[in-house]
């Protein structure tokens, strides 16, 4: 157990629960490091044929710890270091040679759209929804929200999100394909683990042929994410997004 990412074992299935709960999970590389790594241990499992990827608190995640990315001592060199590991962490999750399952409740912003996006099967409870919050910010987008988003739901519907910010209900993201079905806050975590069990007694074989070719443009993916990892480092020390981080801080503050 880490500090911030928990995994379990429940036979085949590894459960892992994403655990920073007063800051609504917000990522941090230290978050970030845990979860790759955990993603690697699982990955070399040779009895390993399910996971569930999910969180402990009132958000499932609110993307990069804004609060900690202001105090840094070079704005940049964060951006470039937690952007470059949600990226690894997202092709490790592409990488699982078994499927992923991922139970989201509350807010999901920014970044931590990536760990939507690469999972095989997405459950949300009632109530779920997902905004970017890069434009009143003046930040530029990471988490595959244009490197994956645009494929799942159409060009002009990511761009109407993005550039005006647009929250994605979860009743949204199950007819627009981000999502496969609405399930109750009670049971998600219950529903995810049995569906993870069913997928367990699968031939094992056939399982991982089928993740294969559906990820079979993982070498895309890479080199969209880096496309977008070097947008966000370019825009992060323009003028606009020292304004945009101060004043969502300040909103913070006095909310």
């Amino acid at each position: 157990m880490g500090e911030f990412i928990v995994t379990a074992m429940d036979g085949p299935v590894a459960t892992i629960t994403l655990n920073r709960p007063d800051r609504h999970n917000s990522l941090i590389p230290e978050l970030l490091e845990e979860l790759l790594a955990t993603l690697e241990v699982l990955s070399g499992r040779a009895d390993l044929r399910a996971v569930v990827l999910q969180a402990n608190g009132r958000s499932f995640s609110t993307g990069i710890d804004m609060r900690s990315f202001a105090t840094s001592s070079d704005r940049a060199v964060y951006a470039d270091t937690i952007v470059n590991l949600l990226n690894r962490v997202m092709l490790a999750m592409i990488d699982l040679p078994v499927p992923l399952i991922t139970a989201v409740h509350g807010l999901v912003t920014g970044g931590s759209l990536g760990l939507v996006l690469t999972s095989d099967i997405v459950l949300l409870a009632p109530g779920a929804s997902f905004t970017p919050y890069y434009t009143t910010v003046g930040l530029s987008p990471d988490g595959g929200w244009t490197a994956l988003l645009p494929a799942l739901v159409g060009h002009v519907r990511a761009a109407e999100i993005l550039l005006l910010e647009r929250t994605i209900s979860a009743e949204e993201a199950v007819a627009w394909g981000l999502a496969n079905r609405i399930v109750s806050a009670a049971s998600i975590r219950e529903e995810a683990l049995a569906m993870a069990h069913t997928l367990a007694g699968q031939l094992p074989g056939s399982v991982r042929q089928i993740r294969r070719l559906l990820w079979a443009n993982a070498d895309g993916i890479a080199q969209r994410l880096e496309t977008e990892r070097n947008a966000f480092v370019a825009q992060i020390d323009k003028a606009e997004a020292e304004r945009g981080i101060a004043a969502f801080l300040n909103r913070r503050r006095n909310g």
